[in-house]
């Protein structure tokens, strides 16, 4: 049996498993207690509802993905390379999880937040709040580049709003149409929505 010490982990990757491969609607919370091992009771000694774990497995998944997004986006790397490993590493990611369930399953925060961003406010905010840190990232990207003349931005937030808009755009295309492709070939599209090519180009 799982340690009660686990059990709240269990659920939080239960849950966001769930919700991501599936929809947070068909999720149930009996389905959810099933993969994690746990009983119905452990889920409601930690969570009110299946909002308030939802909003939990979020945060949690989040918070084991920030060390890597550190890494990717390390100030001693080049602010354009930073980028360009992010979206390598989020199409390998990809890759591997169509191996593994068949499908590719997107962004777990767009996908779950345009599905219930009407009705349930406590994960919209939830959503909300760790969109605007994933986006610093590529502000601080793209500020570097401006700055090091790689690329011309004066306003390097509204560049990084309308490039991650894209990207989660992809992100989302690529999910409805299980097509790996559009994932491969957002890495070029965005050099172009910079303006690295031009930039670089000889005189």
């Amino acid at each position: 049996m799982p340690r009660v010490s686990d059990m709240k982990v269990r659920l939080t990757d239960a849950a966001i498993e769930l919700m991501w491969e599936n929809s947070y609607g068909s999720t149930s919370v009996d389905a959810i207690c099933d993969r994690a091992g746990a009983k119905k009771g452990s889920f409601y000694y930690f969570f009110k509802s299946k909002s308030e774990l939802a909003a939990a497995a979020l945060e949690a998944e989040w918070s084991k993905n920030k060390t890597n997004m550190n890494s990717l986006f390390s100030p001693t790397v080049p602010p354009i390379e930073r980028l360009e490993r992010y979206f390598d590493h989020v199409y390998d990611f990809m890759a591997e999880r169509q191996k593994q369930c068949g499908s590719i399953l997107g962004c777990p925060m767009l996908s779950i937040g345009s599905e219930i961003c009407t009705q349930d406010q406590v994960v919209r905010e939830t959503i909300d709040r760790i969109l605007d840190q994933k986006i610093n990232y590529f502000v601080s990207a793209i500020r570097d580049a401006h700055a090091q003349g790689l690329i011309d931005a004066p306003d390097p937030d509204a560049k990084a709003r309308a490039l991650f808009a894209c990207y989660h755009g992809v992100l989302a295309q690529a999910r409805v149409q299980n097509d790996l492709a559009l994932v491969r070939e957002f890495k070029g599209i965005a050099m172009d929505i910079l303006g690295v090519k031009t930039q670089l180009a000889p005189a």
